[in-house]
């Protein structure tokens, strides 16, 4: 592990669990960390709906012991609203503040907020210093390498960002208008670790061992934001922290090691979500079921069940005969 500090706050390894709406709330990110993680961070919370305590924004927000540190990540086009959602947070445990400069979504951009703010700078300027003046622990930023390829302004962004107060950024290698299509340009972050003294994280398409090292290399950044690379595989970020430490590769889990993490995730949903972790959970079951025999099934079953404990069965169901091939 390679120990790195945000500001006042020190991180035990240097790979962090990316922001990802509708998929990092509690239940995933308190499993990612007990396989081992330096941060993990809330889906995105919107400023204005967490200022007026929307019951389902104080949710996304919510920590407990077992995943600190962790960060929670704002967006919104106010300042002071902005302001207002720091200090919330910082109030409800959160021991980083993220800055969300970055999110593709039209939802979010239509409202001048997320990857909009990269085509207005002197108004990112004035969110960011109001977060950082709001909260006395750290701010972070993640941004994308700019609006479109003719205005890749991510070094701009982050040298302001760093004047302004902010700890540490987080770059990911695409514009916003190439949403999640082509590569990620991980050479491009390289400018953006040369324009600031801050650590930087780079982000986009690491997917495993091989791709992690090759990032690491060509974006010189002190380390890394994986984010749908850990979909089905909540262990990927250990894995990848352990080889880069070691330059020994851990296999996955056994699947009956597997089996007992997607139980435990399972029943973690439901007792967080009560019902409406039925629904919930039904992405995260299929992305541990990718390329399984009798897969296909097995997930349209679950999509169509709502009762949970009978989700609970069907699941085990799936695996005893997978575990037991596999042992024979």
């Amino acid at each position: 592990m390679t120990a790195i500090s945000i500001g006042s706050v020190t991180l035990d390894s240097n790979i962090v669990l990316a922001p990802m709406a509708g998929v990092t709330d509690m239940p995933f990110r308190r499993l990612v960390k007990s396989f081992g993680v330096g941060l993990v961070v809330s889906e995105m919370i919107a400023s204005l709906a967490m200022v007026y305590a929307a019951r389902k924004t104080l949710k996304m927000s919510s920590c407990c012991r077992e995943e600190q540190p962790m960060s929670v990540q704002i967006a919104g086009y106010q300042a002071d609203i902005m302001a207002q959602a720091a200090r919330l947070n910082e109030q409800r445990g959160a021991a980083i503040i993220d800055i969300n400069m970055g999110c593709p979504a039209k939802k979010v951009v239509n409202g001048q907020s997320g990857s909009a703010l990269m085509r207005d700078l002197d108004h990112a300027k004035s969110l960011i210093k109001a977060v950082v003046g709001a909260v006395s622990i750290p701010v972070t930023l993640k941004m994308r390498t700019g609006w479109d390829h003719e205005t890749r302004n991510a070094p701009e962004l982050a040298k302001i960002a760093e004047d302004c107060g902010v700890m540490a950024l987080a770059v990911h290698g695409r514009t916003r208008c190439q949403f999640y299509k082509g590569s990620a340009d991980w050479d491009f972050i390289a400018t953006v670790k040369d324009a600031v003294s801050i650590p930087v994280f780079a982000n986009g398409d690491i997917t495993s061992i091989e791709t992690a090292k090759e990032c690491l290399k060509r974006s010189n950044a002190d380390g890394l934001l994986i984010g749908r690379g850990t979909y089905g595989r909540p262990w990927l970020i250990n894995q990848i922290d352990h080889y880069l430490s070691t330059g020994t590769a851990l296999p996955d889990p056994d699947m009956s090691t597997q089996l007992d993490c997607i139980l435990r995730h399972y029943q973690s949903m439901l007792d967080f979500y009560g019902e409406q972790g039925v629904k919930i959970a039904r992405k995260h079951l299929g992305w541990y079921s990718k390329g399984l025999f009798g897969a296909c099934e097995y997930r349209s079953a679950i999509n169509q069940e709502t009762d949970g404990q009978k989700v609970m069965t069907l699941i085990r169901e799936f695996y005893t005969p997978l575990i037991e091939r596999m042992a024979a």
